[in-house]
This record gives C-alpha cells, sequence and structure tokens, in this order.
C-alpha cells in the first residue's frame, strides 16, 4: 500500500476563513463624482482665466450698481439687476477683481454641482458626470464662470428649474423638486426674465395641457418662481422706464430690434472667441472649432432616440425641448450675436448628448465596440484642445483691452481728472468705472442733450473726453487741452473742475 503524503503544493494556499483585516476598496458615491467635475471646473477658471483680468464693459456696469468705489453706470432697458447682487458680497466692500473672480468661481462649481444634483434619479451618474464634463470644458463656460454676468447662472437655473420640474411631475411628495422647480426659476428671472420665460415656455405649456390636481403643484411652484425672480425688475420698469411694455421696448431698440433675424452664422462667427459680434463681419473660425456646433444637434437627436428605445423619453423630451425655446431668441430674433447668448440651451443638451455618447462606448457589440470608444475618445480630445486653444486667445485678447482701459484710467489721474470727476465719450462707460469716476450715458439721446450734461458736469468736477486719434471732437470740446494715451486721446475740460497733476 502506498501512503499518501500531505504536503501542500508550492505556491498554493491552505483554504480558510477569508482575510477581514484588509479593507475594502472604497468607491467614490454618485454625489462624489459629480463633486470632482464642480471642482474640476472651479479649477479650471481659477488656472485658464486669470483671476487678475480687469472688468469689461457689462462687467463694470452691473458691478458699480453694488461698488462703493465708483459711481453707478447708465443701467439700460435689457439689463437686470440679478448679477450685481450675486456679486454684492464682494463687490460692495472689495475693489479687487481677483477676489471677486475667485469668489464667482467658487459660486459657479457650486452651482454646477447643485444643476447636476437636480437631475439625479433621472438619469445614471455617469451620464450627468459626462454631461457637466461637456458643459464646464466649452471654452465659452470656463471664460464666463467667474464673470459678472448672468447667462452662466440663466443656465444653472434652467437646469436646476427644469430638472425640479420633471422629477415633480413623476409623482410622490417631493418637496426638493418643487423647491427646485421654483428656486431655479427665480433665479433664471432674477438674472435675465426674459430668458427665464423663453426657457420655461415648454413647461408652462406641458403643466397646461396635461392638467391634475397632482400635477398643479409644479406649475404653482414655476410661477411662484418666475413671479418673485422677475418681482424687482417689474417694479423698477414702473418707476424708471413707464412700465413693463415699454421697458421691452426699450430694451429692443438697444439690442436693434427684435424680430424675425436669422443669427445663426453670426453665432457662427463668434464661436471663434468673439466675445460680441456686432456687427458680426468677417470670415469664419477654423473648422476644427466650429465642428462640434454641427455634430451636437445629431448627436442630441441620436441621445432622443435612445431614451425613446429605453422607454423613458419624458425627460429627453423636456430637455431638448426647452434648449429649442431658450435658443429661439438668439438665432432668429436678433441681429448680432454674442457665444454667451447660448449658454443655457448648452447646459440643457448636454445631458442628452452625454446619454449618447455613454450608450455608445458602453452598449454590447463585436468589433466594432473598441473602434467606436477610440473614434469617440479621439473626436472629444480634439474637442477639447480646439476649446482651449479658443479660450486661452480669449482671455488673452480680453486682458488687453482690460489694460488699455486701465491704463487710460491711470493717465487721467495723472492729468488731475480724479474723483469726483465725469467722462465722456468713447468707451467712457468701462474706463469711467476703472477711474472711479462718472460717465455720460449717450444712448438714446441726442447731442445736445449729451453736450448740455457734460458742460454742466465741468462747472462742477473734472471732466474728460475721450476720443479715437483722428476723430474731431464735438464742439464744446474743442477748447480743451488734448493728451495721447495710448490708443486715445483725452480732452481734459478747463476751468473750476481741472485739477493740474
Amino acid at each position: 500500500m502506498v501512503k499518501t503524503l500531505n504536503v501542500p503544493l508550492v505556491g498554493t494556499r491552505r483554504a480558510g476563513p477569508p482575510d477581514r483585516t484588509a479593507p475594502a476598496p472604497r468607491r467614490i458615491g454618485g454625489t462624489g463624482v459629480l463633486a470632482l467635475v464642480a471642482a474640476a471646473f472651479t479649477l479650471a477658471q481659477l488656472v485658464l482665466v486669470h483671476p487678475d483680468m480687469g472688468l469689461g464693459w457689462d462687467e463694470t456696469v452691473y458691478v458699480s450698481q453694488v461698488s462703493s468705489h465708483a459711481p453707478a453706470a447708465f443701467f439700460s432697458a435689457p439689463r437686470a439687476r440679478g448679477v450685481s447682487l450675486l456679486a454684492a458680497p464682494v463687490a460692495s466692500w472689495s475693489s479687487s477683481t481677483t477676489l471677486l473672480r475667485i469668489y464667482l468661481s467658487l459660486l459657479s462649481g457650486l452651482g454646477l454641482f447643485v444643476a447636476l444634483r437636480a437631475w439625479r434619479g433621472l438619469f445614471p451618474v455617469r451620464v450627468l458626470a459626462l454631461a457637466g464634463a461637456l458643459f464646464a470644458t466649452l471654452w465659452v463656460t470656463v471664460f464666463y464662470g467667474p464673470q459678472v454676468m448672468p447667462n452662466y447662472w440663466v443656465a444653472i437655473g434652467a437646469l436646476v428649474c427644469v430638472g425640479g420640474f420633471v422629477r415633480a411631475r413623476a409623482g410622490g411628495r417631493d418637496r426638493a423638486a418643487l423647491w427646485g422647480t421654483g428656486l431655479g426659476a427665480a433665479l433664471m428671472a432674477w438674472m435675465r426674465p426674459t430668458d427665464a420665460v423663453w426657457v420655461t415656455l415648454p413647461l408652462l405649456v406641458l403643466a397646461v395641457a396635461v392638467p391634475g390636481r397632482r400635477r398643479a403643484r409644479p406649475l404653482l411652484a414655476l410661477v411662484a418662481g418666475l413671479s418673485s425672480g422677475a418681482a424687482e425688475w417689474i417694479v423698477e420698469a414702473y418707476v424708471s422706464y413707464g412700465g413693463p411694455g415699454q421697458r421691452l421696448a426699450d430694451g429692443s431698440r438697444i439690442q436693434g430690434g427684435l424680430g424675425w433675424n436669422i443669427a445663426v452664422g453670426d453665432q457662427m462667427r463668434s464661436l471663434g472667441g468673439r466675445v460680441l459680434c456686432r456687427p458680426c463681419t468677417g470670415g469664419m473660425p477654423d473648422t476644427a472649432v466650429m465642428v462640434w456646433w454641427f455634430v451636437l444637434p445629431l448627436i442630441a437627436a441620436l441621445g432622443l432616440v435612445i431614451a425613446v428605445r429605453a422607454r423613458r423619453p419624458a425627460p429627453t423630451l423636456v430637455l431638448l425641448a426647452c434648449a429649442t425655446t431658450a435658443g429661439i431668441p438668439y438665432l432668429l430674433m436678433i441681429g448680432y450675436a454674442a457665444p454667451r447668448f447660448l449658454l443655457p440651451l448648452y447646459a440643457l443638451v448636454a445631458i442628452p448628448v452625454a446619454d449618447a455618447i455613454v450608450h455608445l462606448v458602453t452598449a454590447p457589440g463585436g468589433w466594432w465596440r473598441p473602434v467606436t470608444v477610440t473614434l469617440v475618445a479621439l473626436a472629444l480630445a480634439g474637442h477639447l484642445a480646439a476649446q482651449f486653444a479658443v479660450l486661452q486667445d480669449t482671455v488673452r485678447r480680453t486682458a488687453d483691452s482690460h489694460r488699455g482701459w486701465a491704463a487710460t484710467a491711470a493717465e487721467l489721474h495723472r492729468l488731475g481728472v480724479r474723483p469726483p470727476c465725469t467722462l465722456a465719450g468713447y468707451r467712457s462707460v468701462p474706463i469711467a468705472v476703472y477711474a472711479g469716476c462718472s460717465s455720460v450715458p449717450a444712448g438714446g439721446r441726442d447731442a445736445h442733450a449729451v453736450a448740455a450734461d457734460v458742460v454742466r458736469s465741468a462747472r462742477r468736477v473734472p471732466v474728460a473726453l475721450i476720443a479715437t486719434p483722428g476723430t474731431e471732437p464735438p464742439g464744446y470740446a474743442r477748447a480743451w487741452t488734448s493728451h495721447r494715451a495710448g490708443a486715445v486721446d483725452i480732452y481734459v475740460a478747463p476751468g473750476a473742475g481741472s485739477r493740474t497733476p
């Protein structure tokens, strides 16, 4: 008889109870993934958009409404005061643009996280994370996130409002969804009331077309949000503009007359980094910069097809409907373009687009699946490279122009035009805020009224007129002392208002 030896093989291990001393790997939850996307967006703003970049023209108007360092600039009819109040916690006591940019970068990252969080349960987390990344890596999103401008916040409010509305109509007593609906609508109306109406138009139609006692709550939350957000704008319309109708008419006139104006070509030209395309002339940007704009509706349509096949079409349909109405006024009703106008559209359509991309790279398949994944990865890498190149160029050009305004303000101070003071003429609005002066609004008034204001101010405070070289100054300034300051001429008024440096 052969006796077997109970000898373990080399490299093997006896079976025994599991080792419970080794910690199990921890996975980041859905909320954590969305927080990482939002944090990366904030970091991108701080790194790629210089926090010390000076204020732009529109920013100076909004900041001056709450700043103690410069008189309030003329506030025209199309504007709303929401973004001024958003900047007030910093701008009301500090003149530091760097501090203001850091504050808004942090706030915009938090806003993106809340907006994506509003869609939890309606789409998988990986879809929401990719949607946030797609939206947050557009050059226009990164560029305007830390700026005192309303369009990014309309986009955030749109995501929160539409997400809350869809969740609230799904049934149950989801109070968070109702609050999201109302607060998102209020944020949009607080920033730009007309944009809020266009974004929520499909929601209002849906709520009326499919009534019901339980489904009346989202409608009430939506109307309450729109009303509360637009209340200040409406009151100001009665106090300063002759009523809401007159304010809308004045806003239309200032914007060149709203009507049937196809601005699709203008928006395409602005994709290359033109922050304001008015008048929108010149050639189109490179194909690599524009290609995503043509692919976007195709992928969004694919996302709708995928949602229909998966028998969950409602959220995608609502997103695409609201994105469409958000883009109508800026694609079909205005005679100029600015890329920031379409930020709400991009934010809403990002989720269906991300849904389609995730489906393409995760759907089971044969030999073609690695090919699809590779092509998608290459397309996204090329898209990111193009967006980064446009962003760099836009930041550089914008910073240069802002430095020019700051240099002109410093020269004005050297010439004795110091606060309290008044400026008129070429780009006087932003330069006045940089210099701490007030500016004489010229829009909508005749030359005689402007001249009267300037002459009247010169009797009390230092006054200067800014003009482009070679331009003949108005009659009242022809006897004033002229100085060249960079790319502009400065005419300083004599008399009691002037102070010799």
